[in-house]
């Protein structure tokens, strides 16, 4: 999937770039979005955020350019901090920044083939990332 900048249009050389509103445009409303994550486009106002959300009512997402202040208007209902927000390349749950408290080593191992031999198997080493929350959710990353 590719983003989609044409809301950048200038309308002028002073005018501030078009954004969209921060609401699903299937429901018309933002009652039911959860914001999956907050990113900065280079070259723009500090006040313009790409932000990705899908709408929890009838499952449409979307990704575009949106006013930080009305993102926050979103983010500051009941109900928004129950999954992971990443913003600005920071993990967050309940409203806080996740911390990273160690690495660790992960052996992935799958059969080469589906005939029964056990010494066919693959095996991938993966290098992950532990963040954890203050209330205790954790979740690991790639490094």
């Amino acid at each position: 999937m590719s983003l989609d900048l044409s809301a950048f249009r200038p309308d002028g050389a002073d005018q501030p770039p078009r954004v969209l509103p921060v609401m699903c445009t299937t429901c018309n409303t933002d009652r039911h979005l959860t914001i999956t994550s907050v990113t900065h486009p280079p070259d723009q106002p500090a006040d313009v955020v790409i932000v990705s959300h899908t709408c929890s009512r009838c499952g449409h997402f979307s990704e575009h350019p949106a006013w930080v202040a009305e993102l926050a208007l979103v983010l500051a209902r009941l109900g928004q901090t129950d999954d992971v927000l990443i913003l600005g390349g920071h993990y967050m749950h309940c409203g806080q920044p996740m911390e990273r408290t160690h690495s660790e080593l992960r052996r992935l191992a799958a059969p080469l083939s589906t005939e029964d031999t056990a010494e066919d198997d693959l095996e991938v080493y993966l290098a992950t990332r532990v963040l954890r929350c203050a209330c205790g959710f954790q979740m690991e990353l790639p490094e």
